[in-house]
């Protein structure tokens, strides 16, 4: 079967090794935000497409026979543009989405719509771990003069302030880990979004070891289509045929 994945998570590299190594022929598409992304198996796409109508354009041309929209949950513009192309092209779209995060017994979390609320709950002495990925660093470069942590895997196309530590680093992270990140740092709040999975959880879990306060930025409403929570569901998909 010739899929077409949509990438960029550690789901979508784990589906692509895996589809490629049950005999499908796998293209993975990045939008190339990473300068050195760990690659998929499979055959390699790298930039925007421009709309729905050059998606709808491409799937035709490539007659692609799924399409599997394994991006970050809060890709929503991404999935915006997939379910309608999908749809147009007349080709089989699914989701894989994972699931949430639980707010852990005990923990203080603060929801809210994105950094900019954050800022402006943040106290005058507060200092905020931020782990948002690239997307929010314009808001963080108008972080007024709290002295924060920025992790991120790649360094920043753009210097940030001189208040703002950059701790470049990969997941997956250990509640040991984070902990003691925490505790250096005289952290005294969590930003972050609710990305869910195993690699990045432990954050979370040290913030309210911790007794800090965490900004949970709300996941985005997205484009209705069919769903999973798992790579295991979407291969049981395709092996099925139930898609």
């Amino acid at each position: 079967m010739k899929i077409l994945i949509f990438g960029g998570t550690g789901e979508a590299r784990d589906l692509a090794n895996k589809l490629v190594a049950l005999g499908h022929d796998v293209t993975t598409s990045l939008a190339g935000r990473t300068r050195t992304p760990n690659l998929p198996a499979g055959q390699l796409r790298v930039g925007g497409f421009g709309g729905v109508a050059q998606l709808k354009a491409f799937f035709e041309q490539d007659e692609f026979d799924r399409v599997i929209d394994a991006t970050h949950p809060y890709a929503d513009k991404m999935s915006a543009q997939l379910v309608p192309a999908a749809q147009l092209a007349g080709v089989e779209l699914f989701r894989v989405n994972r699931p949430e995060w639980k707010q852990p017994e005990g923990a203080n979390w603060t929801r809210v719509r994105d950094a900019n609320e954050a800022m402006q709950q943040l106290p005058e002495n507060g200092v905020p771990f931020i782990s948002l990925g690239h997307k929010e660093m314009g808001d963080i470069a108008n972080w007024p003069g709290n002295r924060c942590v920025v992790r991120l895997i790649e360094a920043p196309a753009a210097a940030l302030p001189s208040n703002v530590e950059v701790i470049l680093t990969r997941p997956p992270y250990t509640l040991e880990s984070e902990t003691a990140l925490m505790r250096e740092r005289g952290i005294t709040h969590l930003l972050t979004k609710n990305s869910g999975g195993d690699q990045t959880r432990a954050k979370i879990d040290a913030a309210a070891h911790l007794g800090l306060v965490t900004y949970m930025i709300a996941r985005p409403k997205l484009a209705a289509t069919r769903e999973v929570e798992s790579v295991e569901e979407a291969i049981a998909l395709i092996r099925n045929g139930a898609i």
